[in-house]
């Protein structure tokens, strides 16, 4: 039976719906709740999706321009989104039939709580099925035809699909799906990501794909390009098989595959504080470990820095030659001999240069004791001043290079 439309209170109603984010919020927990699948996509996913559907049922219940099916640009979305991330149709469905119900005995109770008429109540509650019924069939139109549109996958495209939804997001693969790409359910790996430029068309390397990167063969693990780094799952660390002079690539300690997510975002960060080191080679994600952690707090990073370095000034020359000779003699275990040879020059030259420091400041490097959160405090300070500097003097930035390599060697190692 197909109604026909008019201007129906509940319109308003169902509008209104649509804009509060409480009842948005628990339509799609109604889903998540019938549907794993969708409940592990996170609620910010669905939501935007739940909000259109409510205003297009707002819009059918109206005589302003007779909707069709034709017009449910939301379901169709919706069907083609789910389809994309590897939620099962069955799955979505079960999603979409919960939300619907529940939405319906909102509509309900809000109606009555308005007083409308049991008659045009029935009538909306009538309309209500009429429009879940055709939300129902665009999903499945919408999902279907991504199913027809894309060609069959390749194998490259089968893995990175599968570690996107490993470590970024998407429903877990099943143990088929992973045992299909060479991974163990059980199985615990490490997260690799190594930094590329230009993604070029994965092929395989050594047996594994390899991107971008030419990973060596004797990695082994399945390997994708995932928002233009390379990223793979080791069974073992690379160890001596990833070249030191090769590209730059952080491991994570093993893991199972459900907890893989953490260890990738935090393999991103290092990367970043890795390359903007100068770094090369395979580096273990543990020693960047204070890196990552102090990066998370810039706020008391900058306020640490004007503690004890307000003094100085980012647009002198030698002041910035004071507080890098200052990280650098941190990175050395305070040694005024390993400093001088990182910056090639003499150890007087290092002891003249604290001292400037030491009078500029108010505050010593060498004259209290070298206290663990003490040091931690100064090295804080000091990266953060560095980081806010326009750009080093030459004779300074001549010497970065030198200084990343003893930060990877020495510091890393501290």
């Amino acid at each position: 039976m197909t109604l026909t439309r008019e201007r129906e209170p509940a319109a308003g109603i169902l509008r209104a719906m649509a804009a509060d984010a409480d009842v948005c919020g628990e339509l799609v927990r109604a889903a998540m709740t019938h549907s794993p699948e969708v409940a592990r996509l996170g609620e910010a996913e669905s939501c935007r999706h739940v909000a259109a559907l409510v205003t297009a049922a707002g819009d059918w219940f109206t005589d302003v321009g007779r909707l069709g099916e034709h017009d449910l640009a939301a379901a169709l979305l919706l069907g083609a989104d789910r389809a994309g991330q590897g939620v099962p149709m069955t799955a979505l469905l079960r999603g979409v039939q919960a939300a619907l119900t529940r939405a319906a005995e909102l509509t309900v109770e809000r109606c009555r709580s308005a007083g409308v008429p049991d008659g045009s109540l029935l009538k909306a509650v009538l309309l209500l099925k009429e429009y879940g019924d055709a939300v129902e069939r665009q999903v499945i139109s919408g999902y279907r035809a991504v199913e027809l549109a894309a060609p069959p996958p390749t194998a490259a495209e089968t893995r990175t699909a599968l570690l996107r939804r490993l470590l970024v997001t998407g429903p877990p693969p099943t143990a088929d799906e992973l045992t299909a790409t060479g991974l163990r359910p059980g199985g615990t790996y490490h997260c690799l990501v190594a930094a590329t430029t230009a993604p070029t068309p994965g092929g395989a390397v050594g047996g594994v794909f390899g991107g971008a990167v030419a990973v060596p063969g004797a990695v082994g693990g399945v390997f994708g390009v995932i928002d233009g780094h390379t990223v793979g799952l080791c069974p073992r660390a690379p160890g001596d098989t990833w070249p030191a002079a090769g590209p730059l690539a952080v491991t994570a300690p093993a893991a199972p595959l459900d907890g893989l997510r953490p260890a990738y975002r935090l393999c991103l960060r290092a990367l970043d504080i890795a390359g903007r080191h100068g770094l090369r080679g395979p580096h273990d994600l543990t020693a960047f470990a204070a890196e990552i952690a102090l990066d998370g707090q810039p706020l008391l990073g900058t306020w640490l820095s004007d503690r004890l370095l307000g003094s100085l000034d980012h647009t002198d020359g030698f002041h910035r030659q004071l507080a890098l000779t200052a990280v650098t003699f941190l990175d050395h275990g305070r040694r005024l001999d390993r400093t001088a040879a990182s910056l090639f020059t003499h150890p007087n030259t290092v002891r003249y240069r604290l001292g400037r420091l030491h009078r500029i400041t108010g505050e010593s490097l060498t004259d209290t004791p070298p206290e663990p959160l003490s040091t931690l405090h100064w090295w804080w300070a000091l990266t953060t001043w560095l980081r806010k500097c326009p750009e080093l003097p030459d004779d300074v930035a001549s010497r970065g290079g030198k200084l990343a390599k003893t930060w990877s060697e020495s510091g890393r190692q501290a």
